[in-house]
């Protein structure tokens, strides 16, 4: 189960053009279903969501740590739940990205970036840019700017769709800083052509603030969080992107929705902000996927959690391996917080990578007691069952983790690894396909697909193989396209 899977660099723009290539070239079998004036259905939407999903978890790097995902998609779904009925679930997935940033694409997919877990400091400013992005849905502006620009082939919107991902990039270089601004619009760096217009940005907002007060954050969140954003982009010294010159002011904006505000009853314009998970989250992404020296002087200096900010320079001192270092601020966490269930996991997952499994099973099993639902936890405790032979049960701990990460590559290679010790080959091969197919390793999940289907020889067997080889033939879809489009 890694933390983060697929941890690339971020693609250069001309990788990003052939990924357009790629989406274009995929979105031809929905040519036919698009009008002379550029029509687009739901089914549309839905066929050219999906491929554009399984394109960002082919080629981005996907945060996998469930403590994280489980909670971006908690205030993703808490927002959801007040909008009128969709035609799609939404989906969400977080990406590895300092870019203060989150898009939707058609077909209801929603995608943050961990630059606004790391540069928010509340639950309700993140929901804020949560709830503008699902009012770009709910008004289906994609849908809209598509029929105006009389975009007469999904090709055409793919390419466009890929632009997206121009701009949003994770490294740490000035230009990836600039252009990662988003300012308001969330939608990423899409084309001219389909840039989200005056009215529709301001609608965006409008529908956002209601969405975000319905579900009962403090309606400041989105304010807040435009104030954050323009704060950062003083403190770079960057401008906003050329795409974003038809879009209103970020001043304009933070005007218009204290206006909105002021006109609220009491009751809502006074909401605090409730107790939530919201700093704990953000620890984890600080201490896991920013720069070291700069998350070592925020823990340091202090976030208001003392046991959280020496759990976070645990973690950032065992990136460095700096083993002394990391024990004693984990020894200081637990010090602070021996019921911290979250301090529990980190300090056993530690202990666990350092081969200390005394420490390791006590803090893990702790962990569990206090918080069932703690996925990772889980996954060590499985690790360690499997180190000492206890086979069935390490095999049951990652059955069940699979059910809820079916895409996780870490978790089928050490199932792959268990059940090849106990002789199951057919299933050792058939989890190690997987592991290569979301791995992104093609050699790896051909040689294992082969073996396993060399093996199959029950119905049930045969079912599984065939299920196995649709999922790879869907990926393998994106990996000859891409690469064609390297050559």
């Amino acid at each position: 189960m890694k933390l983060v899977r697929n941890q690339r660099a971020t693609p250069s723009v001309v990788f990003i053009l052939i990924l357009a290539l790629v989406l274009g070239q995929l979105a031809a079998p929905l040519r036919a279903s698009a009008g002379l004036f550029g029509d687009f259905s739901l089914e549309d939407e839905k066929k050219l969501g999906k491929k554009y999903y399984t394109l960002i978890k082919a080629t981005y790097p996907i945060v996998e740590d469930p403590e994280i995902v489980g909670y971006v998609k908690d205030v993703v779904e808490r927002v959801a739940q007040t909008l009128p009925p969709q035609p799609f679930p939404v989906i969400t997935t977080v990406v590895r990205s300092n870019s203060i940033n989150a898009f939707a694409t058609p077909g209801g997919y929603v995608y943050v970036f961990t630059g606004l877990l790391t540069e928010f400091d509340q639950e309700s400013q993140l929901a804020g840019v949560i709830a503008h992005e699902l009012a770009h849905v709910t008004q289906r502006h994609v849908a809209k700017r598509i029929a105006q620009q009389q975009i007469t082939s999904l090709g055409m919107l793919a390419g466009v769709l890929a632009g997206m991902l121009i701009g949003q990039g994770g490294g740490d270089s000035s230009q990836a800083a600039s252009q990662a601004l988003i300012i308001g619009s969330m939608a990423g760096a899409q084309s001219s052509m389909l840039n989200y217009s005056r009215i529709d940005e301001r609608e965006a907002d409008q529908v956002g603030m209601n969405y975000l007060v319905e579900a009962g954050y403090p309606p400041t969140g989105m304010m807040e969080g435009f104030k954050k954003i323009r704060h950062k982009q003083y403190l770079s010294g960057s401008s906003i992107p050329a795409y974003l010159s038809t879009h209103p002011a970020v001043d304009e904006r933070i005007g218009y929705l204290e206006e909105r505000i002021a006109d609220l009853p009491a009751e809502v314009r006074q909401r605090a902000e409730s107790e939530n998970r919201f700093p704990r989250i953000k620890t984890l992404c600080l201490a896991r996927y920013t720069d070291i020296d700069g998350a070592l002087s925020t823990f340091r200096t202090g976030t208001g959690s003392a046991a959280l900010d020496f759990m976070g320079m645990g973690i950032l001192f065992s990136r460095r391996n700096q083993v002394k270092e990391a024990a004693e601020a984990f020894d200081s966490a637990l010090r602070l917080a021996p019921n911290d269930p979250l301090v529990l996991r980190e300090a056993g997952r530690f202990h666990y990578l350092q081969g200390d499994a005394s420490k390791a099973t006590s803090y893990l099993t702790k962990a569990m007691l206090l918080n069932p639902k703690d996925l990772m936890a889980l996954f060590f405790m499985a690790r360690l069952q499997a180190d000492r032979g206890e086979t069935d049960r390490a095999v049951d701990y990652y059955r069940r983790l699979l059910k809820t990460l079916p895409e996780d590559p870490e978790l089928h290679f050490y199932l792959a690894r268990t059940l090849g010790s106990s002789g199951n080959n057919f299933e050792g091969h058939l989890h190690l396909a997987y592991w290569g197919i979301y791995s992104l390793n093609k050699k790896k999940a051909e040689f294992h697909k082969e073996k396993t289907g060399a093996l199959a020889e029950t119905e049930e067997q045969k079912a599984s193989y065939k299920t196995l080889c649709e999922v790879f033939d869907e990926r393998d879809e994106f990996w000859k396209e891409l690469d064609k489009g390297k050559k």
